[in-house]
């Protein structure tokens, strides 16, 4: 099958006016003009008039379980620390019928947006199972220890079996502040030697960085008082707390980032850190979080794409509405690199560099397109501003002989 737009938007090289994309099976046999791909290759072809194709989104950071909690948890009035509260509270009233319908509706909904592939953590790996993910996931296990570091072997070899049900996997040791030390390493160990990949929350919020740095604050004493031991709180940054933690080559990927120091950034700078970052904007502004340090961080060279998060922080799984939002917040950076985080950066960030996120020989042939009328000049500028459902299937265009 041939697809002709407009504009092919590769990705991986400029724009293609008047291109063309060959599919055979699920994978892109050929890119170029028209006529190039014509000429060498054969089938029916399907032209979609005035639209840009790209690759489908890819959502790096999200918990489809929560979808059920939509516009449930209002945004926190005083700490990040109460909303913790409420979604605890929140999750004690949920079966896992609701969580199974809640992921079921957040791969229609994510798809629906031209999300095809997505880094989900799960706190249920037992439910894998009984889901159809209809878009290309890895499942990651979300892994907390808070009240008994003793449990952390026992708990990762339990993830371990229920994850044979996923194509790809990994874990997710939720945060500094709830995984022990002994948990990131043993996930660590697991992974590398079952080649699953590693994911954590960091440096999310003001309460996370006073409960480390300074030994105080709301969630201090919240997990004070659950039982938790403090004796590694009023040292350090949570970046220095995980960086003492984790093995300097170990590759990680890591949610927000938005608390750093002066003395944070010196630590990035004295070595190369193989972790990858994603940044949630919509749940960011939800939450009014410190400004996230993009440029410094990019600076750096660090990998950066975008996720949604759950929607208990956010309106909707649109991969378009987060470019939206970091444009509207980084109004400096240029459309074809916030359309790069939504499609190359997180295709890298879950090791899918060479099968997705770019529209070229031997990729998957999960192709998206959005409406166009424009200019070659505004062409990213349009596509970031997208607004609705994009084209996903293009049988319903008029096909051409």
């Amino acid at each position: 099958m041939i697809v002709r737009a407009r504009f092919v938007v590769t990705m991986d090289g400029p724009p293609v006016e008047d291109g063309a994309i060959a599919v055979l099976d699920d994978r892109i046999v050929d890119v170029g003009a028209l006529e190039e791909v014509r000429a060498r290759n054969t089938g029916e072809m399907i032209d979609v008039g005035e639209y840009a194709l790209l690759p489908g989104l890819v959502n790096a950071h999200c918990h489809l379980e929560y979808t059920c909690l939509r516009r449930r948890i209002p945004p926190p009035t005083k700490s990040f620390t109460n909303w913790i509260r409420s979604i605890n509270a929140a999750k004690a009233k949920l079966l896992s019928a609701d969580y199974i319908a809640s992921i079921k509706a957040g791969f229609s909904e994510a798809k629906r947006f031209g999300t095809v592939a997505m880094a989900n953590l799960t706190a249920f790996p037992e439910l894998i199972p009984q889901v159809q993910a209809i878009v290309r996931t890895t499942w990651f296990a979300e892994l907390i220890d808070v009240r008994d570091p003793s449990a952390a072997d026992g708990m990762v070899n339990r993830a371990v079996d229920l994850l044979r049900a996923a194509e790809h996997s990994g874990f997710s040791p939720h945060a500094p502040f709830t995984a022990s030390p002994q948990l990131y390493r043993r996930c660590a160990n697991v992974a590398s030697a079952n080649g699953m990949r590693l994911t954590t929350h960091l440096a999310e919020s003001q309460d996370e960085m006073s409960m480390f740095q300074d030994g105080a604050g709301p969630l201090y004493d919240f997990l004070q008082g659950i039982g938790r031991d403090m004796r590694d709180c009023g040292r350090q940054t949570p970046l220095a707390h995980f960086l003492a933690i984790i093995e300097p080559g170990q590759p990680w990927l890591v949610a927000h980032l938005n608390e750093l120091s002066e003395t944070d950034f010196q630590l990035l700078e004295q070595g190369r850190r193989n972790f990858d970052i994603v940044h949630c904007p919509r749940s960011h502004q939800f939450f009014d979080h410190a400004p996230f340090p993009f440029a410094r961080l990019r600076a750096l060279g660090f990998n950066i794409s975008l996720g949604t998060d759950s929607l208990a922080s956010n309106e909707d799984l649109s991969m378009f509405a987060e470019m939206r939002q970091f444009q509207e917040t980084f109004p400096q950076v240029a459309p074809e690199e916030i359309l790069a985080m939504a499609t190359q950066h997180a295709a890298t960030a879950m090791g899918h560099s060479t099968s997705l996120g770019r529209l070229k020989r031997n990729c998957f042939s999960d192709v998206i397109a959005v409406p166009f009328h424009g200019s070659r000049e505004n062409l990213f500028a349009s596509i970031v501003a997208f607004e609705g459902e994009p084209l996903t299937d293009f049988r319903v265009a008029r096909a051409k002989d």
